[in-house]
C-alpha cells in the first residue's frame, strides 16, 4: 500500500497549498470559501470538542445533513479524533435512523441542513449528543460556531492505519433492515488514488457535490477524489438554487443519477421539442452552436467528466447526450466496495454497459451468471453480522447479487438482480431489467417497474415524468400504446406484457417506494399493486390508475 491514507493527504494539501481555496458554500445566494488551512484548523477544532464530548477512539459519530462544506469538516474531526464515522441520508425515516443509531451505538450526531427536521428528530435517541451546523436544523445542545470557538486545535492527531475502521456506511435496505458495511482508510485511499490517477483528475478540476454524501458514490467521487486530486468542491444551497448553483459552478467533473438525467433532458426538451431539436442538430455549424447553448444553459459546458451511477441508464438517454456533445460515462459499484468497481473510462465508452474493472479490481462471473468482484477496497465486514459478511464474501470475492455478461474487451454489462428474477404462473424465468429499460426509452416514463411472479404474463408498473402529466392524455396513450406494441414484437412470447399501469402516486423515499439513494423498491411496489390486478380490462392495455 503505497497511498497515502486520508489525513495524510489531507496534511499534504495544508503544507503545499494552505491558502488554496478547497470548499465553497453558498448561503442565502452568497459564496463562502474555505482554505486547505481554514478546513484542517476548523475540523482539528472540532475534533478537540468532540474529545472534550466524552468520544474515545473507536467511538462511532453520525451525520445526518444534506451537502454542506460543514459535512466534510466534520468527516475530518472525526477521523482526526480516531472515531468512525456513521453518515445517515438527509431523506432517510426517523425509524430508520434510530435502528442505525442504536445498532451502530453512535455517541454523538452531527446535524444540518435538513428538509423536515421534526420528523427526523424523533429517530434521535435521547442518550446521542446532538451537535448543529449552522443551517437550520434539528434542536441540539451544542452549536457548531460555538464548539469551534471554545475549543483548540487538536494539536497531534490520530494516526490512521491502513486496515483501521475509518466509516461505517448503511445501505439503503432496498429489502428488510439496513446493513453496516465497514470500510477501512484503505479502502479509502485507494479508490480516491487510482481513480484520480486513471481519469487524468487534477488540482484544475471543479466538483458540484448534492447527491447524498452518505451514499458511497458521492463520497468517493467528490470528497476522495477531490482530496486526492486536490480539486475544488462547490456545494449547492437548496433544490430551489440547484440550476443556477451549477451554471455557477461550472464543474469539470460531474455525477448524477439517471433519474437526475431523465430530468435535465426533459427540461430542455420542455424548452426545445425534440423534432425541433433534431432538425437542428443535422445543420452543421448551427448544430454545434444549438448544443453547445444547452450545454451552457445546464452549466456543464466545461464538465469533461460525466457519470451516471447508483442505477442503470437507459441506452437512448445516453444517445441523446451525446447528440448534444455530452458524453455520459456509466459506471458500477457497490457499497460493500466503496464504489470503486467498473467504468467507462472517457474516450473509452461502450454504451450498455459500465465499463471496466477499475485497476487492482478483478472481476469474473459465477457459473449462475452472477457477478463476482476481488477488489482491494473491499469491506471488512457488515458490523455485528458475520453470518451475512459470510455468504457475501467467499474465497476473498464478493457476491453482488448483480448478474452480467462480459465482453471480449472486458466491458460489464448489467442483466438484472439475481433475486429480480421472476417466475411466472406458465413456469417461465423472466429478467426485468432489460425490459425495464426498453420501455424507458419511451420520453414519457420516469420509471418503470415490472412484475409478474406468478401471472400469466408480466405487466408493468409506470411512473409518468412531469411532462406527461401536462400533456394531453390522448397523446401520451398514443405513444405508450405504440412503445407496447412495438416491444411486444421483439419479446418472447412469455415474456409479452399484458399490460400497463400507469399509477397515480409518484414513488418517492417518504412513500416508502424508493430507497433514500433513488432506487425503486420491487417488493413494496408488488406489494402495493397486488390487489389491483383483478381489476385489469384483458381489452385495454393501458390502465390508468
Amino acid at each position: 500500500m503505497t497511498e497515502q491514507l486520508p489525513l495524510k493527504r489531507l496534511a499534504h494539501w495544508v503544507e503545499h497549498r494552505a491558502d488554496a481555496v478547497w470548499l465553497s458554500q453558498p448561503v442565502n445566494g452568497q459564496w463562502h470559501d474555505f482554505t486547505w488551512a481554514q478546513v484542517d484548523d476548523q475540523a482539528r477544532r472540532m475534533a478537540s470538542a468532540l474529545q472534550a464530548l466524552g468520544c474515545a477512539p473507536g467511538d462511532r459519530v453520525a451525520l445526518l445533513a444534506k451537502n454542506c462544506a460543514e459535512w466534510l469538516i466534520a468527516d475530518f474531526a472525526i477521523m482526526l479524533a480516531g472515531l468512525v464515522s456513521v453518515p445517515l441520508y438527509p431523506l432517510q425515516s426517523a425509524e430508520s435512523i434510530d435502528y442505525v443509531l442504536r445498532h451502530s451505538q453512535c455517541k454523538a450526531i452531527f446535524l444540518g441542513k435538513l428538509d423536515e427536521p421534526e420528523k427526523l428528530a424523533a429517530g434521535i435517541p435521547a442518550e446521542v449528543v446532538r451537535i448543529a451546523m449552522p443551517y437550520p436544523t434539528i434542536k441540539a445542545e451544542h452549536g457548531w460556531h460555538a464548539l469551534l470557538a471554545a475549543h483548540q486545535p487538536l494539536a497531534v492527531g490520530h494516526e490512521q492505519t491502513a486496515g483501521g475502521l475509518l466509516s461505517i456506511l448503511y445501505t439503503s435496505g432496498t429489502t428488510g433492515q439496513p446493513k453496516g458495511v465497514m470500510l477501512s482508510a484503505e479502502a479509502f485511499a485507494i479508490a480516491g488514488s487510482r481513480s484520480v490517477a486513471e481519469l487524468g483528475i487534477t488540482e484544475a478540476d471543479q466538483y458540484f457535490s448534492y447527491l447524498p454524501l452518505s451514499h458511497a458514490a458521492e463520497r468517493f467521487l467528490v470528497e476522495m477524489n477531490a482530496l486526492y486530486s486536490g480539486g475544488r468542491v462547490a456545494f449547492v444551497e437548496s433544490l430551489d438554487t440547484f440550476a443556477s448553483d451549477l451554471r455557477h459552478v461550472r464543474p469539470t467533473v460531474f455525477f448524477s443519477v439517471p433519474r437526475l438525467w431523465t430530468r435535465f433532458q426533459q427540461g430542455v426538451l420542455e424548452k426545445l421539442p425534440q423534432a425541433k431539436l433534431s432538425r437542428l442538430l443535422r445543420i452543421p455549424l448551427l448544430g454545434r452552436l444549438v448544443a453547445r447553448k444547452i450545454r451552457q444553459g445546464l452549466g456543464l459546458d466545461r464538465a469533461r467528466i460525466l457519470v451516471s451511477g447508483a442505477a442503470a441508464i437507459p441506452r437512448a438517454l445516453l444517445e441523446w447526450y451525446q447528440s448534444i456533445g455530452m458524453t455520459v460515462c456509466e459506471g458500477y459499484g457497490m457499497t460493500e466496495h466503496f464504489a470503486y468497481g467498473c467504468f467507462n473510462r472517457p474516450g473509452q465508452v461502450r454504451f450498455g454497459t459500465v465499463g471496466r474493472p477499475m485497476p487492482g479490481n478483478e472481476l469474473r462471473i459465477a457459473d449462475s451468471g452472477e457477478i463476482l468482484l476481488r477488489c482491494p477496497c473491499l469491506m471488512l465486514g457488515y458490523y455485528l453480522d458475520p453470518e451475512k459478511t459470510a455468504e457475501t464474501i467467499e474465497d476473498g470475492w464478493l457476491h453482488t447479487g448483480d448478474k452480467g455478461e462480459v465482453d471480449a474487451q472486458g466491458y460489464l454489462k448489467i442483466t438484472g438482480r439475481v433475486k429480480d428474477i421472476f417466475k411466472t404462473s406458465k413456469g417461465k424465468y423472466i429478467a426485468p431489467a432489460p425490459i425495464e429499460g426498453e420501455i424507458a426509452k419511451n420520453l414519457w416514463v420516469e420509471q418503470v417497474c415490472l412484475m409478474g411472479s406468478n401471472l400469466d404474463q408480466p405487466l408493468a408498473l409506470i411512473e409518468l415524468s412531469p411532462a406527461a402529466r401536462e400533456q394531453a392524455r390522448e397523446q401520451v396513450a398514443a405513444d405508450l400504446a405504440q412503445t407496447l406494441a412495438q416491444l411486444n414484437a421483439q419479446l418472447e412470447a412469455h415474456e409479452r406484457l399484458s399490460h400497463f399501469i400507469l399509477v397515480r402516486e409518484a414513488w418517492t423515499v417518504d412513500n416508502g417506494c424508493m430507497t433514500p439513494t433513488m432506487k425503486i423498491r420491487r417488493n413494496v411496489l408488488e406489494a402495493r399493486f397486488a390487489d389491483q390486478l383483478g381489476e385489469l380490462d384483458a381489452k385495454q392495455p393501458l390502465h390508468w390508475q
